[in-house]
């Protein structure tokens, strides 16, 4: 009677709570985090009159347009373009509009200034690629004659800014005119149009604005020649450089006359030696000229005369000038010394006076400044102030006003290149008591404020402080380590330069480090960040050592050019060692060795296919001699369509004294039919995989071996034509081929070909499958592949009770150069969306189920289980493959909605995703960057060996005394009853 009474009493306790695997709205925040950016600003646009909010207009190197809130710095909108679709130009129009020029001039488009709408939207046609300028008049009239002027691939047009109509269209590219420079004078009625005709002959144009018509043409003869930098310093005064780039040459242009003036640079700048550039500062009667060493600001005087104003020899930065009345114009100059920065705002036409002038300190790690952008306003005495938009060398962003900073952006984060990881520190022992009674408490009062919340008397104000307490509670953000491995620090590389380690708990930035190696210097002109790796990692008792990473890039674009390696403490972001430069870099290999200090060994093999070891140490070299006979690598030359395997011969001939290099030995090559196709992808397994068993248990006890291989290949081809964008071929002209390519011996292990389907391919790689994504133009559909690879030398071994007694021996060794008896299954399916980046997840232990994450078309990250492409899947299964767990076959794969990692949330500009692995092993950590970042964990089987976080011990605890107290009750009711029959 107890028990059935206590088990009825469970069972509607149970039954009245609401048991859900969704994500709750107070649940946000707890495991994952966004961040938005925007990336490097080029152009940036102030609004600030008195109606409306005060925000500052920018365009990127991200190709991202926004509006920021010039008090904190916030995003009030964003829009990212496509990665084709990079902003020319950007202004203002009718105090309501903003006007993008974009795609090379091809595109002018009209946004809402409030909330970002697109407005309206018009494709401008040329014929050639030319400059791109956007005229936006000084017009407050809201009517269709009040136009916008955009010149792009040869032609000028003429668009309405009310509703974007082409009003008119004047092609210049059919004179061969090279435009320079397109303006509208104020309170003037005609349009100029300044240009080059085959460098030698000056021609300007005067439009009639509102009908296109040609007014006056006027050219003049230069045997000199010119070339294409120039400025305008006034509506009739134009600065440009010959030739030979060493005279500068004023060109006047008035009542339909032109003139020159010659200027030798030499006679400007004494002491003047290298290449000269005109900068595109737009200054009222003056210019700047951009040397290898000076910053050169000149005045051109009414005479024609230009005079030398300043000579800067310290990194600087000029702005655009600004209005402050009809009569005066303003300038920002900025100076960087040492680790200030000096800001003066200066008149145009006197140039010892300062409107402004402070003096900042600012962190080195930010480097140089690249831009500034001005804004000025009125005080309450009626004078002017000024504020200052900077763009740093690290490409963050800072507005300064009244000598302080008032926001400070880090959009370096916008170009993440390459990520990986480090483990935190192992906490300390060792807790007060008073630390340990206000823990108690607060454990106390939290589950109390738990329960009434699941007991749905929680009031709005309860619901704030569980969500609180919830962020507080779970630890996240503690810089120590956790038993979960849940806290870690994600060391990212940047496009900038700058190093970042970003906590995984809550995404703050424990240190940033702009790298020295990776600056512009005398040693390398051209840097540029590649990829970045774990290069010592202590053993965890080792407290004493910090772990470091290793940063590679190279000093130019191309492959043999100059490398260069920092050494990088992943604690303190300490530069410890750096390189610069070396030998050329186009490999690296980490190999499965470390020395005494636990500093990993790499071989970095150069472009003639050398490999050279680091740690340069006696020691290292002692450890990889005996193992150099074991290492390959392979080299894939993909515009000539040849993949070849290498291994080491010994040391370098051509350099004796380096005993660290070693020379290449060619051992095999694929070389594949150039007419027919060309290498678009290439795959291979992760180097640090765990495979947790190389056995697949099948429905009918049988069992399958995993041909498991660090060494496999994945190739994919695709025929010339169909290696272009969607469309550009036939079915009939397409096809794509995929190899799977045993780098140690060359042997193709496998081959198929995939009639009418064509690139973009993405392709994923683990354990023994491959899963790869195509376009299939006869279906007019993407779809998604999957290869397994099975070992056939082993299909003997199929006890299974055998193989759980371990009588067999799966541990012997097996050599790659005896062919090896392989099976290949595979199976297509349609997929619904375009990718752009596929992963897949990793565990600890590599037992947890597998989860593909697809980076989508729309930016978001989706988890599709491995289970839905398995090879093996059929229309009927039978109820030994149910039990398995093989799903029933399908045409197309299904994106179901609670399947979105990024829930709603947008990654946009998605350019990679990368899973680490946490010790708990039903958990992976993903990490996915673009122009925004974003991190959670993920649980593929569930948290099947842990409780959640937000587990209410409180309601457990409840559970059992009132379980304990209705025991007890029942029992004397019981006892009662019992009582009672004996007594009649």
């Amino acid at each position: 009677m107890a028990i059935r009474t206590s088990v009825l009493f469970v069972l509607l306790f149970l039954s009245s709570a609401n048991l859900a695997f969704s994500l709750y709205e107070d649940q946000v925040g707890l495991m994952d985090w966004h961040q938005k950016y925007i990336g490097k600003v080029k152009q940036a646009v102030f609004h600030t009159q008195k109606a409306g909010r005060k925000r500052v207009v920018v365009s990127t190197e991200q190709n991202v347009i926004a509006s920021l809130d010039l008090r904190h710095g916030d995003i009030y909108w964003r829009h990212v373009l496509g990665a084709d679709d990079a902003i020319d130009a950007i202004d203002i129009a009718l105090g309501k509009y903003v006007i993008t020029l974009s795609s090379g001039g091809s595109i002018l488009r009209a946004w809402n200034l409030p909330d970002g709408q697109l407005v309206w939207e018009s494709v401008l046609k040329g014929s050639n690629p030319s400059k791109t300028m956007l005229i936006v008049p000084m017009s407050f009239r809201v009517d269709k004659e009040n136009l916008i002027f955009a010149f792009a691939e040869g032609c000028l047009h003429a668009v309405s800014s009310i509703d974007g109509e082409i009003i008119w269209r004047k092609d210049f590219a059919a004179e061969s005119l090279e435009v320079q420079q397109v303006f509208q004078a104020p309170g003037e009625a005609t349009v100029r149009v300044l240009g080059y005709l085959e460098s030698s002959q000056f021609h300007t144009y005067e439009i009639n604005p509102r009908k296109g018509d040609e007014m006056k043409h006027v050219i003049v003869d230069f045997p000199g020649g010119l070339s294409g930098d120039t400025v305008l310093v006034s509506d009739d005064v134009l600065v440009a450089l010959d030739a030979t780039r060493l005279v500068l040459l004023t060109i006047f242009f008035q009542d339909g006359e032109i003139n020159f003036q010659k200027t030798q640079i030499s006679s400007l700048v004494d002491d003047f030696h290298g290449l000269v550039e005109i900068l595109p500062s737009k200054l009222a009667d003056m210019f700047a000229l951009k040397t290898n060493e000076f910053l050169v600001l000149a005045r051109v005087t009414d005479g024609g005369k230009v005079e030398l104003v300043e000579k800067i020899k310290e990194a600087a930065a000029l702005s655009d000038a600004i209005s402050l009345s009809d009569s005066q114009q303003a300038f920002a100059l900025v100076r960087h010394e040492n680790e200030k920065l000096r800001i003066f705002a200066k008149p145009v036409h006197d140039w010892n006076m300062d409107l402004l002038k402070e003096t900042i300190k600012i962190d080195n790690h930010r480097g140089l400044v690249q831009k500034v952008f001005i804004n000025n306003y009125l005080r309450t005495d009626r004078s002017h102030g000024f504020r200052a938009l900077i763009v740093m060398e690290d490409h963050s962003l800072l507005l300064i006003q009244q000598g302080e900073i008032v926001w400070c952006r880090e959009d370096g984060l916008a170009s993440v290149i390459d990520v990986t990881t480090s483990e935190l520190p192992v906490e300390k022992d060792g807790v007060s008591v008073s630390k340990v009674e206000q823990n108690l408490f607060e454990w106390l009062k939290g589950h109390i404020l738990k329960l009434k919340g699941t007991l749905m008397l929680a009031s709005p104000e309860d619901v704030a402080a569980i969500q609180k307490m919830r962020l507080k509670s779970s630890e996240k953000s503690k810089m120590t380590r956790d038993h979960n491995g849940f806290r870690k620090l994600l060391i990212v590389l940047t496009g900038s330069g700058k190093v970042f380690a970003l906590h995984t708990g809550d995404g703050r930035i424990v240190w940033s480090l702009l790298v020295q190696s990776l600056r512009k210097s005398e040693n390398c002109d051209y840097p540029t960040g590649l990829r970045i790796y774990p290069w010592q990692v202590p053993h965890h008792h080792a407290m004493d050592e910090n772990p470091s990473v290793l940063i590679v890039g190279r000093c130019g674009p191309s492959d043999d050019a100059p490398g260069l390696l920092s050494f990088i403490d992943a604690y303190t972001g300490e530069e410890l060692n750096s390189l610069v430069p070396i030998h050329s870099i186009v490999q690296v290999i980490p190999l499965p060795l470390t020395d005494s200090t636990e500093q990993r060994l790499h071989l970095l093999v150069d472009a003639n296919q050398r490999a050279h070891l680091y740690p340069r140490s006696p020691e290292a070299l002692s450890i990889l001699r005996p193992e150099i006979s074991n290492i390959y690598w392979y080299s894939v030359e993909a515009d000539n369509g040849i993949i070849r395997g290498h291994a080491s011969k010994g040391s370098c001939s051509h350099d004796a004294e380096d005993e660290y290099c070693f020379e290449p030995k060619h051992l095999w090559s694929v070389v594949l039919p150039a007419e027919s196709e060309k290498i678009v992808a290439t795959g291979t397994r992760k180097i640090n995989e765990v495979v947790h068993t190389q056995a697949k248990l099948i429905a009918d006890q049988d069992v399958m071996y995993k041909y498991v291989s660090r060494n496999l290949l994945f190739l994919a081809t695709t025929a010339p034509k169909g290696s272009g964008e969607i469309g550009s071929a036939t079915p009939e002209e397409s096809l794509l081929v995929v190899y799977l390519i045993d780098t140690i011996t060359g042997r193709i292990l496998h081959r198929m070909t995939h009639q009418g389907s064509q690139a973009p391919v993405h392709a994923v790689f683990s354990e023994n499958w491959v899963v790869y994504h195509y376009f299939n133009l006869r279906a007019h559909r993407y779809e998604m592949t999957v290869v397994e690879i099975y070992d056939q030398s082993r299909a003997d071994n199929k006890d299974v009770l055998k193989l759980v007694v371990g009588k067999h021996n799966l541990t012997s060794p097996v050599s790659l150069y005896s062919r090896p008896e392989v099976i290949a299954k595979s199976q297509s399916y349609f997929f619904t969306h375009s990718l752009k980046a596929i992963t897949v997840t990793s565990t600890a232990k590599g037992i947890t189920s597998k989860q593909l994450l697809i980076g989508t078309i729309g930016d978001q990250v989706l988890a599709l289980d491995k289970r839905y492409l398995d090879p093996r899947r059929t229309v009927n299964p039978t109820q030994a493959e149910k039990e398995e767990g093989i799903i029933p076959l399908t045409d197309s794969l299904p994106i179901i909605p609670q399947s979105y990692v990024t829930h709603a949330l947008k990654v946009e500009g998605l350019r990679g995703i990368v899973t680490v692995p946490a010790k708990l092993e039903s958990t992976t950590l993903v990490f996915t960057y673009g122009v925004d970042l974003f991190f959670t964990r993920l649980a593929p089987s569930r948290t099947y060996d842990s409780l959640t976080e937000d587990f209410s011990y409180a309601l457990l605890l409840i559970t059992i005394a009132a379980l304990i107290v209705a025991i007890f009750v029942t029992w004397i009711w019981s006892e009662r009853k019992d009582l009672q029959e004996k007594w009649r």
